[in-house]
């Protein structure tokens, strides 16, 4: 569960030092207490803004998190093999070739990242290399690629921004009506006031932009089923399959961060709702269910 509760972490800090940013520019802006409009506006420019901000920012992130090294010239058959094969599968998906970057971990996996289609990072770990077969990389390498493909990147961050302006217009909202309640003056709106009310709206987008992420976690299991697919279609169903049945036995994925909602792998925890990824079980069934 770290790696999930990092992911969440992540979102939820980027929706409260942002929303706290609204909240001392609000009042200067003619925010006023009674202006839902306006505070939806606003929220909507944060919210927004938080997730273009780390989309923009996620291959620069994702290499410093992990410590990938991008090959810039291949420098042994294995890097060359590497960089031909997702030369391949990207001229075949209709995207521009994506940075390809290795990092050094004992586990088995990968992730894609990327502002567009045409500007993205395919990474994989030295454990994959070392412990999968040449068919189960490619097939791995091939569904990090559809992922890029199927613009899973941009959709994402359009989600998260949507969910991060309903998590700030509503924490404050709230916060607003409580605070007149405790005061007892409820004539004066729905706006910032006094270190009651930051505080209220601080745990309340805690509280909210943790069960938002069931919404962002529920679309990102989806988009797995579909780079499996993708995968299936570069590369072939079986590869996948093989590939998949080969990291049912590995350990959890250690990516942090953002970075897990691009990985290859995926575990059972206690509750699918903050996955990340499907059980591979499911995945493994799905593939074998399609035409």
């Amino acid at each position: 569960m770290k790696r999930v509760a990092l992911f969440i972490a992540t979102n939820l800090a980027i929706v409260v030092v942002l929303g706290l940013v609204l909240s001392f520019l609000g009042p200067a802006l003619g925010l006023d207490r009674g202006s839902y409009g306006g505070l939806l506006l606003f929220a909507a420019v944060f919210g927004f803004g938080g997730a273009f901000i780390s989309l923009w920012m996620s291959k620069f992130i994702a290499k410093r998190s992990v410590g990938a090294q991008v090959i810039q010239a291949p420098q042994s058959h294995t890097e060359k093999w590497l960089v031909d094969t997702v030369a391949r599968q990207a001229k075949a998906a209709g995207i521009g070739m994506p940075e390809v970057a290795v990092y050094q971990s004992l586990e088995m996996n990968a992730f894609a990242t990327g502002a567009s289609k045409n500007n993205s990072l395919v990474a994989v770990s030295t454990g994959l290399l070392q412990q999968m077969d040449k068919r189960e990389v490619e097939a791995v390498l091939a569904h990090e690629v559809s992922h890029i493909a199927n613009g899973d990147m941009v959709t994402l961050t359009l989600i998260q921004g949507v969910v991060n302006t309903f998590v700030i217009f509503l924490a404050r909202a709230i916060a607003g009506i409580i605070n007149n309640a405790l005061r007892g003056n409820s004539n004066q709106g729905s706006g910032a006031g006094g270190f009651a009310y930051y505080g209220i709206v601080i745990v309340l987008e805690i509280i909210f932009g943790i069960l938002a992420s069931v919404i962002v976690m529920w679309f990102s299991r989806q988009r797995e089923y579909r780079a499996d697919a993708g995968a299936a279609y570069l590369e072939g169903k079986d590869a996948m399959i093989a590939a998949l049945n080969r990291l049912r036995n590995n350990h959890e994925s250690q990516l942090e961060g953002s970075m897990v909602a691009f990985g290859i792998s995926g575990k059972k925890a206690m509750s699918e709702l903050f996955l990340s990824h499907p059980p591979l079980e499911k995945r493994i069934s799905a593939l074998q269910k399609s035409a």
